[in-house]
């Protein structure tokens, strides 16, 4: 979906382009200077992939099994957790979008997820990003963002 979105994107960019008269495509170094949330393909792209990942999070087994998630899961509705991951990823990203959510750490302070549902959970990411054909640039730059909040999500291992 990214793939494609982005591909759509550049086709309207390039009619445009034409439209206006201007010398031919981006040059190399414009390109280079789009923002993340423009390279991925903007919000529809965003929240196609949101709503993948989070459906493979929650249908799991291994994060299924802890049961404080599992219990967040039944209290909190997949549709609002979807529009408050969709709005973070396009703000970081560099899209117009806000997100007013609570911070990482308080929304998962309670959750207690190890560093193995972490690991699953970045497994689970990188299929999705896969199956809609994200770039090598743009998913090192999402999983440098994710391994940004980390430290806030895991639980430290006692010892």
């Amino acid at each position: 979906m990214f793939n494609t979105a982005l591909k759509h994107l550049n086709l309207l960019y390039l009619a445009l382009v034409l439209l206006a008269g201007s010398p031919g495509v981006l040059a190399q170094g414009e390109a280079e200077s789009r923002s993340l949330f423009e390279r991925l393909g903007g919000l529809m792209s965003i929240s196609v992939v949101v709503n993948e990942f989070f459906d493979a999070v929650v249908s799991d087994d291994q994060i299924k099994a802890n049961p404080a998630v599992d219990a967040s899961r039944k209290v909190v509705p997949a549709p609002y957790l979807k529009y408050q991951v969709t709005a973070m990823v396009c703000e970081v990203t560099g899209g117009p979008c806000s997100y007013h959510g609570r911070d990482m750490k308080a929304a998962h302070a309670h959750l207690n997820i190890t560093e193995a549902e972490w690991d699953r959970m970045i497994v689970l990411f990188k299929e999705v990003l896969a199956r809609h054909e994200v770039p090598e640039a743009e998913t090192a730059e999402l999983l440098d963002i994710m391994a940004s909040t980390k430290a806030d999500i895991v639980m430290p291992a006692t010892p």
